[in-house]
Formats: structure tokens, C-alpha cells, sequence
């Protein structure tokens, strides 16, 4: 393909100069002289045939056509960069997105063995919230992540399931000393809500028959699995957690398990990364660990319950 392009350095300066309004403060970030932009723009008017600039006095102001042109030539230079960057990076880094409740209530403790078994590798984590788990690989920073999700991920990506989200209610250690509880107790307890739609509450109940019968008004909401977490845990009332992540809280009598029954969300997490991202040995080896961890881990004894019927 012939690729009639003006020069890189012409589009660099205009770039440059639209961005500050100045050829003066374009040439003092790219370590040229002011005479330079000046010339480099004209090149780049040239061939278009058009001004880009127009001075009104003191002030430079962008033409009709330099406004046409700038969105686009921003998003090419991000590109640019993007692409860049993949091969500037670190090699021995692995930069991992993940939600903020996993990685609070699961990952950090699984990255701090991973460490210290690989020191050839080190892994930057960054916690998100996301109502939605996603990750776009063409303009995030990172390697790899950690999603909720039901599969169904790019034909680019490699995909593993690490462990299903499975739904329990959770309330403080100290409410459970007599056993589990019956119904009206827990038709009488202040429900807490991880979720602003009430979501969690919603698809435990109805998998257990129970939606006629509980009911879902009222109640702390909270916009995180872990504040509903937090707070049961205080005695504020009985929230939604996932299995996984209150295992240990559980077993070492921080958190009470008022309904021993789980439910399958339908949704699981998995480690996603580009086939195309260099460094797949670093990326399996991660994969290998955390699996390891999950068969590894002790879960409190439950009653599952798979079938939500939504």
C-alpha cells in the first residue's frame, strides 16, 4: 500500500503547537527551535494546500481544516504510543487489573506468594471498581486482568476460569453462636445491599424460594461486594459475599455463615490476557499459580444451590 502521509515530524509539530496554542511552548517540548515549528507547519500546510494556523493578533487560533484534522492525528499519536510502549515495558512486569473486592478479599495475598516464588517477576496490580467487569487491551495499560464474567471473551484473548462466584449470606461471627438461623430471624434482620440494583439479595432468594417471603425493601445500600462485607461483619445486619472471598474471614471467626446455602450467581472469574502480548511464559506461570491456589483453598461447608431460574 502507498500511503500518501505528509512527514512524521510536520504532523508532530502541528500536533504540538495546536495543543499549546504556541509554537514557542511546541518548540520547547520537542527540543526545537520556534523557526523549526514554524517551518515544519508550513510543510504540512503545503501539502495540503490549506492554512492551519491564523494568527489574530497575539493569538493563534486553529483554521476550519486544522480543527478537521487534530482528533484524528490525537488518536494516531496515542496509537503510536500505545504500540511503543509494548515493547518499552518491562519485561520482568506484569501489570494486572482486577476488581476491587477480589483483590482486597483474594488476589493480594495470592500475588504476595507469587513473588516470592518468582522473583524474575513482578506483578503491578490495579484494583478497579466496575459495575461491569471489562478491560480494553488497545487503550489500558495492562497485561492481563481478572474479570467477572460468563466467558464469551475475544477470539484474541486467552481465557482461564478460576473459580465460580457462588452467593452465601454473611453477618457478624457473634450472630451466629447458636447455629444457623430459621426464617422469620432472617425475614427480621436488616438486609444489606452490595449492590444498588439489589441484585445479590435478589438471585439468593429467588434460588431459594424465598422471594414471597424476605423482602427487599430497606437497607443499606452500598456500591461494593466488600463494604456489604465490612458491615456485616460489624453487626450492622446480613449482607450478600461470594464464597471464595469470605472463606477465610469464616474459618478464622471474623464472619457467620447465617444460611449455610450457596448460589450459583451464573457469572465466574477469569484470568484474560492478549495471545498477542509478549511475556506468555510470565502470563501462564501466573495462571498455573493462581489456579494452584484455588484448588488449594478450604471452603466453608455449604448447601449449594445451582438452579436460579432467571
Amino acid at each position: 500500500m502507498n500511503r500518501r502521509l505528509p512527514p512524521l515530524y510536520a504532523l508532530r509539530a502541528f500536533e504540538a503547537a495546536a495543543r499549546h496554542s504556541s509554537f514557542t511552548r511546541a518548540a520547547e517540548e520537542l527540543a526545537i527551535t520556534q523557526s523549526a515549528v514554524s517551518r515544519h507547519v508550513r510543510t504540512l500546510e503545503e501539502h495540503f494546500g490549506c492554512r492551519l494556523f491564523e494568527r489574530r493578533g497575539r493569538s493563534l487560533q486553529l483554521s476550519e481544516s486544522a480543527r478537521m484534522l487534530l482528533p484524528g492525528l490525537r488518536d494516531g499519536f496515542d496509537a503510536l504510543e500505545r504500540a511503543c510502549n509494548t515493547l518499552r515495558v518491562d519485561e520482568r512486569i506484569l501489570r494486572l487489573k482486577a476488581p476491587s473486592t477480589l483483590t482486597m478479599r483474594w488476589l493480594l495475598a495470592r500475588l504476595s506468594r507469587f513473588r516470592l516464588q518468582n522473583s524474575d517477576s513482578e506483578v503491578q496490580l490495579t484494583s478497579a471498581w466496575m459495575d461491569v467487569d471489562r478491560v480494553d487491551f488497545h487503550h489500558e495499560p495492562f497485561d492481563c486482568a481478572v474479570l467477572l464474567g460468563r466467558g464469551g471473551f475475544p477470539e484474541e484473548w486467552e481465557s482461564t476460569l478460576l473459580f465460580a462466584e457462588w452467593l452465601v449470606p454473611v453477618c457478624a461471627a457473634e450472630a451466629v453462636k447458636e447455629g444457623p438461623w430459621d426464617l422469620p430471624r432472617l425475614q427480621a434482620a436488616e438486609l444489606l445491599h452490595p449492590t444498588a440494583d439489589r441484585r445479590d439479595w435478589r438471585r439468593w432468594l429467588q434460588a431459594m424460594g424465598l422471594s414471597e417471603q424476605v423482602a427487599l425493601k430497606g437497607g443499606q445500600v452500598f456500591d461494593t461486594l466488600e463494604l456489604g462485607i465490612v458491615a456485616a461483619e460489624r453487626g450492622y445486619g446480613v449482607s450478600i459475599g461470594d464464597l471464595v472471598m469470605v472463606a477465610e474471614d469464616v474459618q478464622q471467626g471474623r464472619l457467620g455463615l447465617p444460611w449455610p446455602s450457596t448460589v450459583a450467581s451464573g457469572d465466574s472469574y477469569y484470568l484474560v490476557w492478549p495471545k498477542a502480548r509478549r511475556g506468555q511464559e510470565r502470563l501462564q506461570r501466573l495462571r498455573d499459580f493462581l489456579l494452584a491456589e484455588v484448588a488449594a483453598m478450604r471452603l466453608p461447608q455449604v448447601q449449594p444451590v445451582e438452579a436460579l431460574g432467571h
